[in-house]
Order: structure tokens, then C-alpha cells, then sequence
């Protein structure tokens, strides 16, 4: 069976960590002082947030540090809701049952339960504990502020660390209980080396225009550059890679859920959007605005005449505004394929 690319090669400490120096510099500090505060990393999607995480879980704790880090994705938790909680066995002594028809409590109540069962548990074999928050900004005003309090309660045996893409979605309280650490995709040179690297070590043949190619699409996102990378590597008959195979590839990569919402965008087709947002958010994993840029490059790629695709874009515009000042990304969603061909008011 073929390996994931994205976890074969995701950094296990955090030395292998490619860009974002002082960040990772700070956090590796951090390790050495034995004084971990609670943490906030924040950042555009797939900027290392995550890896960084696990790394020092890793360095803090050696090769059994699952004992003392606790990992939840707070995406899951409140955008797919019991359907998720029911299928994550760590929390069905909890709710008590695995039918997500009987579960009687709220999703948030039951993620207040889970967070402070966990974080009142003593460590094992040190200090202190860590509970990793991904996707934090899907927590709402309720569900912080009871976090907050929890991290308050335990702070003495227990530390956080959220994880978020929007920031200014986190309640102020939440922010400033955390020392806030910056992750941003890597420049092109260092893109560049850990492609060349990777592609060396898989035994590929990479061209400089398919280097090229790889950086202009993934535009400093080394998730999204693996992806690509791995998919050409596939298509590739003689382990050859050049411009024409990542363009291969990068059309491989666009998903049907995208075409569908875009194409249902267009006709104002409101259910079949609804249904296509749904597959986007709970079956590809994308968040919004990961949405919102496979929508843009579909308007750019699409022949319509130049006034139609720049009204789109002033209404993908808005909708990311929206979406950054912690309005409901579904809901936003949904009112950007309502209105996507209305006219725009001079």
C-alpha cells in the first residue's frame, strides 16, 4: 500500500520543521527552560501548526508521549457534531452510549465534559500534561469561555495548546492566556530544497520547470507541494517529473464537490449548493476559505466575460471579510451561493 506522502515525510521533531525559524526557535526554548505556558499557534492552513505540536509533545515527552498529549480537532467536534463523537471511542464511556440518536446532551456540553475530564487527569511521569486544540476558531463564545476557565482550573498539571487559523475568532480572554507563536507558509527557495530532497529520496527524476511548476501552484504550502508531488509520481511512467506532469497532477487534484458547488453557484441551485458545501466541509475536510480559494481559481478558469468573473471575486471578497470576523463559515457559505449572481450596486 502507497504511503501518504504528507504523513510519511511529517517532521517528528522539530528540527525537521521547514521554515517559520522563530517560531520554532521560541518553542524549542520553551523545552529547554521546562517552563511551558499554554500556547496559541496561528496561521494559514497547513503552515506546520499541527506538526510543530506533535514535535514538541515528542521532544517534551520521548516516543511515548501519547501518555501525557492529548490530541482533539475542534472542527470535528461542532461541525460534524454526535455523528463525530460517536465514532471516537475515547468519549463513549462518556456520553455513554454509540448512537448518536440517543446521545440527550448538547455538542458543546459534551465537549466542556470531555475537556475537563482529560485535563483533570494527573500526568504520568512528569510536570505536566498537554491537550492540543486544533481548529480552534470552530469553538464558539460558550465553549471558550469554558475553556478558558478549565485551563484556569488545571493550569498547575495540565497546559494548552490551540491551534487556529483565524485568530481574531479566539475571545480575547483565551488570547492572552496563551503565548501566541506566528506559522506562515515557506518562502521558494526553502519550498524548493525540501521538494528537490523529497523527490531524491523517492527516486525521481524532477526537472527545474516541474520545480518551478510545484512552487508557482503550491505557493509556499508544503502539504499542498507533497500532494502534487506525490500524484505526479503516480502518473509518471519513467519516475520523470517535469512542468507537464504537475499540470497533470494539479488537475487531478480539483475536487468534483468544488465543481459542483461552483457550477451550482452559477444556476442558483441552492440545494445542490447546500449538498456540495456539505461534502466539501465534512467529507474532503477543507475549511472556508480553502473553499473560497478553489472557488476563485474556478471563477479566473472559467469563461465568462471579465465584468461577471470580477463581480464574483468582489463577492468571494466579502464573504472571506465575513468569515474572518468569526462569522459562521457554513452559514457564510451559503449566503455568498445566494447571491452569487446578483448584481452589484455602482
Amino acid at each position: 500500500m502507497r504511503d501518504i506522502w504528507t504523513v510519511k515525510y511529517r517532521p517528528s521533531k522539530l528540527d525537521d520543521i521547514v521554515g517559520n525559524e522563530g517560531s520554532i526557535d521560541t518553542m524549542r526554548k520553551l523545552i529547554h527552560s521546562k517552563n511551558l505556558p499554554h500556547l496559541v499557534l496561528y496561521g494559514p492552513e497547513n503552515t506546520g501548526k499541527s506538526s510543530a505540536a506533535f514535535a514538541m509533545a515528542s521532544e517534551i515527552y520521548g516516543d511515548d508521549y501519547q501518555r501525557n498529549f492529548t490530541y482533539f480537532n475542534a472542527s470535528d467536534f461542532f461541525e460534524q457534531g454526535k455523528r463525530y463523537i460517536v465514532r471516537d471511542k475515547r468519549f463513549v464511556r462518556i456520553i455513554g452510549t454509540d448512537d448518536p440518536k440517543k446521545i440527550k446532551k448538547s455538542v458543546i456540553s459534551i465537549f466542556k465534559e470531555v475537556v475537563n475530564e482529560y485535563a483533570s487527569m494527573g500526568p504520568l511521569d512528569s510536570d505536566f500534561k498537554v491537550i492540543f486544540i486544533d481548529n480552534a476558531e470552530s469553538l464558539n463564545s460558550d465553549s471558550q469561555h469554558a475553556l478558558r476557565r478549565i485551563m484556569e482550573k488545571y493550569t498547575a498539571t495540565c497546559r494548552f495548546i490551540l491551534s487556529t487559523t483565524q485568530a481574531s475568532k479566539l475571545i480575547s480572554p483565551l488570547r492572552s492566556r496563551g503565548l501566541q507563536l506566528f506559522f506562515t507558509h515557506v518562502s521558494d527557495d526553502k519550498l524548493e530544497k525540501f521538494i528537490r530532497d523529497i523527490a531524491d529520496r523517492e527516486g525521481l527524476s524532477l526537472s527545474d520547470d516541474g520545480v518551478y511548476a510545484i512552487g508557482y501552484h503550491a505557493k509556499g504550502n508544503i502539504a499542498k507541494a507533497l500532494h502534487t508531488l506525490q500524484l505526479a509520481s503516480i502518473s509518471s511512467d519513467n519516475g520523470t517529473i517535469g512542468a507537464q506532469e504537475i499540470y497533470d497532477a494539479t488537475f487531478m487534484e480539483k475536487s468534483d464537490n468544488i465543481t459542483h458547488l461552483f457550477n451550482a453557484a452559477v444556476s442558483k441551485n441552492i440545494l445542490d449548493a447546500r449538498k456540495a458545501i456539505d461534502a466539501l466541509i465534512l467529507e474532503d475536510g477543507m475549511s472556508g476559505q480553502e473553499i473560497l480559494l478553489k472557488l476563485y481559481q474556478m471563477a479566473i478558469d472559467s469563461n465568462e466575460s471579465d465584468p461577471v468573473v470580477a463581480q464574483w471575486i468582489i463577492k468571494m471578497a466579502d464573504t472571506d471579510f465575513y468569515m474572518t470576523e468569526a462569522a459562521n463559515e457554513r452559514i457564510q457559505l451559503e449566503a455568498l451561493v445566494a447571491g452569487f449572481n446578483q448584481q452589484i450596486s455602482s
